[in-house]
């Protein structure tokens, strides 16, 4: 299992992928294991009868980016931060997770139906979770996680992860992907407030870079982590909390 970071710059940015680009990043990973049976069928269900062949993979990938955002339950407790827990064919099969585990999945769907996609790491300042979460995490810093694709000769941030039932509690407008621009944060709540700012870029990874994710969350974040180590504390919801 190797971190592997790619350098490229924060921002969406035209670039050209060699094949041995593309075929570097559509292909299937330890965590990004879109053969898996239980992936392909959530890729076929979200994609119903869409013509791949003839589709522009715009299309796919808005298609897929609603899949994943409003068909996997977010949650950040009991969260498994497993390698077996981190794989994107886990994340179906459990049907809920947070960041980390979202962009697995969006990130692996995308390369099942040939998109180039990766893993991008952050740190956010969010000032819309519960005061219970910001207890486990030691503040309103948390460590983030989203994907970047390659669409129309650029690399696009897109973030499927607050499914629109959160964001209605949570007073956020849900964040939208058109798969022209990036789809990165919500700058502000549906009154105006500021809901997330991006702090610190730690760039894009071609498979989950799990040493370097594990380790941030001791560093970061050791509060949130259960006994074991291998995933988040227990006994809440995220929903719950938004009252």
């Amino acid at each position: 299992m190797t971190d592997t970071l790619a350098t490229h710059p924060a921002d969406a940015t035209s670039e050209q992928l060699t094949a041995d680009d593309r075929a570097r990043l559509t292909a299937a990973t330890d965590f990004l294991d879109h053969e898996h049976e239980t992936v392909r069928a959530f890729v076929d269900k979200a994609l119903g009868d869409i013509d791949r062949d003839a589709a522009d993979p715009v299309d796919l990938a808005v298609a897929l980016y609603y899949a994943v955002r409003d068909g996997i339950h977010y949650e950040v407790y009991g969260a498994d931060l497993s390698p077996q827990g981190l794989k994107a064919s886990s994340v179906i099969a459990g049907g809920k997770g947070f960041c980390l585990h979202k962009s697995v999945l969006y990130a692996a769907c995308c390369r099942a139906v040939g998109i180039p996609a990766r893993l991008h790491y952050s740190d956010v300042r969010n000032h819309l979770a519960s005061d219970r979460l910001r207890s486990y995490i030691g503040g309103d810093v948390f460590f983030h996680g989203l994907a970047t694709v390659y669409l129309d000769g650029r690399w696009l941030k897109v973030t499927p992860v607050f499914n629109k039932l959160l964001c209605r509690l949570y007073g956020m407008t849900p964040l939208e992907f058109d798969g022209r621009s990036d789809s990165l944060y919500h700058p502000f709540d549906a009154q105006g407030r500021q809901s997330m700012e991006f702090l610190t870029d730690h760039g894009d990874f071609d498979d989950v870079p799990y040493a370097f994710v594990m380790a941030t969350m001791r560093r970061k974040h050791p509060k949130f982590l259960d006994d074991d180590g291998t995933g988040t504390v227990s006994g809440g919801s995220l929903a719950d909390e938004a009252a």
